[in-house]
């Protein structure tokens, strides 16, 4: 806690900008062949708001009606509910059990896209948000979308993923 009683904020931000398009950045971000190429992982949905979204990651496949699309407007915002974690999606993923028993408890979070032209350019702000301070989940995020975003700015501009 701060001074005066306020409570930190739990979340990640972040912004890049990417030599592309808006809506190959779209793409990028709701089309198996391209997020199989630089995230490893696929997802099947609909992408309009309240559709359920499936996880595909290393052969398995997750799914759970809180893990649906909150927001769609192609080429301007996505957002959607955090993946749920399962012992099976621990394993597959090579994961400590405990931890991910840590984050299934956890709440579930919820991440953000906002796209919007910057000159030639494409700005793309991530924030993913929901964690409650001293999360798991937000610890492990915190790690793993730097490397995620990377590769899909890699991508778009050079056509391979790091």
């Amino acid at each position: 806690m701060w001074e005066g009683g306020a409570v930190e904020k739990a979340e990640f931000f972040y912004t890049t900008y990417i030599n592309t398009t808006s809506e190959e950045l779209w793409r990028a971000l709701t089309e198996p062949e391209l997020t199989s190429r630089y995230w490893g992982a696929t997802f099947e949905s609909e992408w309009t708001p309240g559709s359920g979204m499936s996880w595909i990651e290393n052969g398995l496949k997750t799914s759970d009606p809180q893990q649906v699309v909150l927001e769609a407007e192609p080429y301007n915002r996505l957002s959607y509910t955090w993946h749920t974690f399962t012992p099976e999606f621990g394993e597959v993923n090579g994961m400590n059990a405990e931890v991910v028993a840590a984050m299934a408890e956890e709440p579930r979070s919820k991440v953000t896209f906002d796209i919007s032209p910057h000159g030639k350019l494409v700005k793309l702000t991530v924030t993913h948000d929901g964690f409650e301070p001293e999360s798991t989940v937000l610890a492990g995020i915190t790690e793993g979308w730097p490397v995620i975003l990377s590769r899909l700015k890699s991508l778009l501009e050079t056509g391979e993923a790091l």
